[in-house]
């Protein structure tokens, strides 16, 4: 189980530094390419687009094919996409190899997951979820580093190295104890699973901490340069935040297998809610980076018992494992998008503070009808 956990957690560590490694380099790409907001969006967008696009084919091969085949194919396409963002040098091959990447990331993710859950089981669910996340927004800590490495010595040379990395993963994952039966289970089991109580729910709360973290991908480096951060200091600013939220995730997960899934999501969606209202506050970018660092580690307490609790709810639903996660990354992508692509819209068009209200009135509204579906339980309890 200890090498399955670090198979996983090493992958989604991989997938995670190559998507994280554009914040420092939008900046610069912004002034090479001419990209307006718009543009800077879509480009930021583009890998979370290509994991909403795969997502149900990324869970359907886990499902059928299983996930030892799935993480494989996953890390080869990040490889090879990593290469060509590279040495891309337009503004289509650079979104078509985030977009390429970002189907990878499907399949690393949805065949990872399944494998460790399934190998886990519903008791310890919450806490292997929160260590291979924990490794995952890890890369994400070290992304903005390898970015900014990149700004500074070129990109070619560093994308390449992802070569390497993914050839000596897939060589592990075929050595690591076998994964699960394989399922027969197809796009109409997926949709009925859509009905049962819990699946919806938890899709929701992996898509609304997805839409502010989206944003603020886009808007916090821009709006850090305008203040007249460089590169390195942007760079620091989101390895800081990725660390509190590296921290925050094993522990959150953990604490949601004792006391629910609710409790942490709640506290997450209120603290997000008012500091996302403040994005736009702060007059020097010391000001804004320490906003950031908080807005990210409020984020971070709600991934992991997201994701666990829609695990819980597809098996309740008896949905294979692999589509459960399918739907996460179908989530997570699509808020990644309307965060990405559309707060850089929304900030073109109405100014910066419009998303970011968006995104905090979203937790708000979500918040309290939590907090109402949990009054209205508990009296139905009371009453029975």
């Amino acid at each position: 189980m200890r090498r399955l956990v670090l198979l996983v957690s090493a992958t989604v560590f991989v997938d995670t530094v190559f998507y994280a490694v554009v914040a420092p380099l939008l900046p610069g790409l912004v002034h090479q390419l001419h990209l307006s907001k718009l543009s800077a969006g879509v480009l930021t967008a583009s890998y979370p687009l290509g994991t909403l696009l795969g997502a149900l084919p990324g869970g359907a091969l886990a499902a059928r094919a299983g996930p030892r085949i799935t993480l494989i194919a996953g890390l080869s396409l990040m490889a090879v996409s990593s290469v060509a963002f590279g040495f891309a040098d337009s503004v289509p091959a650079l979104d078509g190899a985030r977009f390429v990447q970002g189907v990878g990331g499907a399949c690393s993710w949805a065949g990872g997951l399944t494998w460790l859950v399934d190998a886990a089981g519903p008791r310890g669910r919450g806490g292997v979820i929160g260590a291979a996340l924990g490794a995952g927004i890890a890369g994400s800590v070290l992304g903005p580093a390898v970015g900014t490495i990149a700004h500074a010595l070129g990109r070619r040379a560093v994308f390449a190295s992802v070569l390497v990395v993914a050839a000596v993963l897939i060589a592990e994952a075929g050595r690591v104890e076998r994964a699960q039966a394989r399922s027969t289970q197809g796009l109409r089991d997926v949709l009925a699973a859509l009905r049962a109580p819990g699946v919806l729910t938890g899709m929701w709360l992996m898509g609304v901490p997805a839409v502010a973290s989206g944003m603020l991908t886009v808007l916090g480096p821009l709006r850090l340069g305008a203040l007249g951060a460089g590169a390195t200091a942007i760079g620091a600013t989101f390895l800081v935040a990725t660390a509190l939220e590296a921290t925050l995730s094993p522990i959150v997960g953990r604490f949601s297998d004792r006391r629910g899934r609710m409790l942490p999501l709640r506290a997450g969606l209120a603290s997000a809610a008012m500091l996302l209202l403040c994005f736009t506050l702060p007059g020097s970018a010391l000001l804004l980076a320490a906003l950031i660092v908080l807005i990210t580690g409020a984020l971070g307490t709600f991934w992991a018992p997201a994701m666990a609790m829609l695990s819980d709810a597809a098996d309740q639903a008896g949905l294979n494992q692999g589509f459960a996660f399918a739907l996460l990354n179908l989530a997570w992508a699509a808020g990644q998008v309307l965060g990405g692509g559309g707060g850089g819209a929304l900030a073109k068009a109405a100014g910066e503070f419009a998303p970011a209200a968006v995104a905090a009135a979203l937790c708000a509204l979500t918040l309290a009808t939590t907090v109402a579906a949990g009054a209205g339980g508990a009296r139905r309890e009371t009453m029975s």
